[in-house]
């Protein structure tokens, strides 16, 4: 795809702002935060003139700078991998998100179609038709596990090539539910810095019973080093975050992961999120999945919150309204120490667009 063209695609979103020949994507509800774009200049180069933003989780926003040639290699490598010479897609996913503006990328960059869907409608039961071709959706777990509930949309799902499920982990039920029902799903692992996925798990691989990120994407090599820190080398790779710039190819993730035999990629928690209690180290994301797995948690987020006795303490929170959860059931198939001293129902349950927590916002209902 030329740069015009993805240029022109980018500003028919409705998502982007032009800053001279630097395009900004943002939430058009909110506006361009122009806290967020240092006033210094961009270095006099060529490439990452397009300004993704990422972050938010812990607070703070960052614009990825990528181009047209970040982007068309991860188209590549896409359909390199799952076999796809025209992406037709539905889209029910943000384009000032790297997900919902990926969609676009590939469907124009193959010629395929893009169907954009309201999510609210699809969640009614509202679903548009798509006869003809292989069609690919992108979900994140939160959104397919409210169509699992309807057999309306579960059967719709059914008639999809592929299924993509990220933007976090997909807990163990989740996933159990979605093979049940024989949908075609591809686990996959990415980030705004990688133009999206760089590891997918193919659905026949999936339906088999596998439950890992899958492989590495033609276009990119991921490593796990030592202490299993996840590292990213490939030509869809960032060139850094406004205003600055980097040559580098190599991208050093937060996250913890391993890689199997098969060359397959389990994602393990964040290096930034470890909470120390007591001298032990505990993984959120393994604590997480126990909670949901005991039955008592539609949702669950789980944060280390100082404390004086233990350094941090392990509190689990979850949204405030419906059934009190049986605290006890819960924590029975986890250590001592991995235990959390508080669970905290939450009002205004912080879940952006894309099945992401926001762990600042939730410290700070803490008061924390």
């Amino acid at each position: 795809m030329e740069r015009a063209e993805l240029r022109k695609l980018l500003l028919a979103t409705g998502c982007a702002e032009e800053r001279g020949d630097v395009v900004f994507m943002h939430d058009p509800k909110r506006g361009l935060d122009e806290k967020s774009i240092p006033q210094a200049p961009a270095p006099a180069v060529e490439g990452g003139w397009l300004c993704v933003p990422t972050g938010g989780t812990s607070g703070g926003v960052k614009f990825a700078r990528h181009d047209e040639r970040t982007l068309a290699a991860a188209v590549r490598g896409f359909c390199g991998h799952f076999g796809l010479a025209r992406v037709n897609a539905v889209d029910v996913l943000p384009a000032h998100h790297v997900s919902g503006l990926m969609a676009r990328v590939r469907c124009a960059a193959t010629g395929g179609e893009h169907l954009a869907w309201d999510w609210k409608r699809l969640e009614a039961g509202e679903t548009p038709a798509i006869g003809g071709g292989d069609w690919v959706i992108s979900l994140v777990p939160t959104q397919l596990q409210r169509l699992l509930s309807s057999r309306r949309t579960i059967s719709w799902l059914r008639e999809f090539e592929i299924v993509f499920l990220g933007g976090g982990p997909a807990w163990p039920e989740l996933a159990d539910a979605a093979a049940g029902a024989q949908l075609r799903v591809a686990l996959s692992y990415g980030m705004t810095e990688t133009a999206a996925m760089v590891t997918a798990l193919r659905p026949e691989e999936f339906l088999a019973g596998a439950r890992n990120c899958g492989a590495a994407l033609p276009h990119a090599a991921v490593s796990v080093d030592a202490e299993g820190a996840v590292s990213i080398m490939g030509e869809s790779v960032f060139r850094g975050y406004w205003p600055e710039w980097r040559e580098a190819r190599r991208f050093e993730t937060e996250d913890l992961g391993r890689i199997d035999d098969q060359g397959r990629l389990r994602i393990l928690g964040r290096r930034d999120a470890v909470i120390i209690t007591g001298g032990k180290k505990v993984s959120p994301g393994e604590v997480e999945a126990t909670l949901r797995a005991s039955g008592e948690f539609d949702d669950v987020t789980v944060i280390g919150v100082p404390d004086a006795e233990w350094g941090e303490a392990v509190v689990a929170c979850y949204p405030a309204g419906g059934r009190p959860p049986d605290t006890a059931r819960a924590v029975a198939a986890l250590a001592g120490y991995m235990r959390p001293k508080r669970f905290v129902p939450i009002v205004d349950w912080p879940r952006n667009e894309l099945g992401k927590v926001n762990r600042a916002a939730l410290r700070a209902a803490l008061g924390d």
